[in-house]
């Protein structure tokens, strides 16, 4: 009978290894969107002041991410800062950095985007009737600009699972490189073990961003009504 390759998969440990690598994979994603998030809401709340110096730093940060490459930026940090700076830092804690910073660049300019667009009359109704910056902020502002940046948001956290697959490049063994080596090593008796194996991470990729996508429209459904 004709090896068609999918056993590959099954052999020895493969299953387990790639399951682990996509439990790497996991782990710097949801770390870095969760940083990311958190600092991205604190910028998004600082550009909306009046305070031109700091609109100037914040948007060249966000041009700097949207500009340079994500590759670009792990090689910088994990080739460039180690000799420059005489420390070690691994691939995935320079993943998780580079990640979160570029999270909350993006994020950042969702938030304000968002607060942005709330109707002026709401802040100056609310003023009238004695609430603070920090209530406005808290109680009317936030609350309606969360509904408006889901959206975004969510597809920048889809972008950012699916760009970890670049870390491979700066040695992180996640789900892609241990792919690879499967391959490697199964070629010769399965030439077709490249498309399971590969068509196997588009499966788990799918998995992890497509529940997003879902919990996203619930959100918008239930908010529209």
């Amino acid at each position: 009978m004709q090896n068609l390759g999918v056993e590959v998969l099954f052999e020895g440990s493969n299953m387990e290894r790639l399951l682990g690598g996509l439990l790497v994979t996991i782990k710097i994603s949801f770390i870095s969107i969760a940083l990311g998030a958190i600092l991205g809401l604190f910028m998004g709340l600082l550009r909306t002041l009046p305070i031109k110096v700091l609109q100037i730093i914040l948007r060249v940060y966000l041009e700097v991410f949207r500009i340079i490459p994500i590759l670009v930026w792990l090689y910088v940090v994990y080739f460039g800062f180690t000799p420059l700076f005489d420390i070690h830092i691994s691939g995935e804690v320079t993943a998780i950095l580079v990640f979160s910073l570029w999270g909350a660049a993006e994020i950042g300019d969702i938030v304000r985007g968002a607060l942005e667009s709330m109707p002026k009359h709401q802040k100056d109704s609310a003023k009238a009737l004695g609430l603070s910056s920090g209530q406005i902020y808290r109680y009317i502002l936030i609350p309606q600009a969360v509904r408006r940046m889901l959206p975004g948001s969510i597809n920048l956290a889809t972008r950012m699972v699916k760009t970890t697959s670049l870390v491979v490049l700066i040695g992180v063994i996640e789900v892609v490189k241990i792919g690879q080596q499967i391959i490697e090593l199964g070629v010769i008796k399965a030439p077709s073990a490249s498309f399971w194996v590969y068509g196997f991470i588009f499966i788990l990729y799918f998995l992890v961003c497509y529940p997003l996508s879902v919990i996203s429209r619930r959100f918008e459904r239930r908010w529209q009504n």
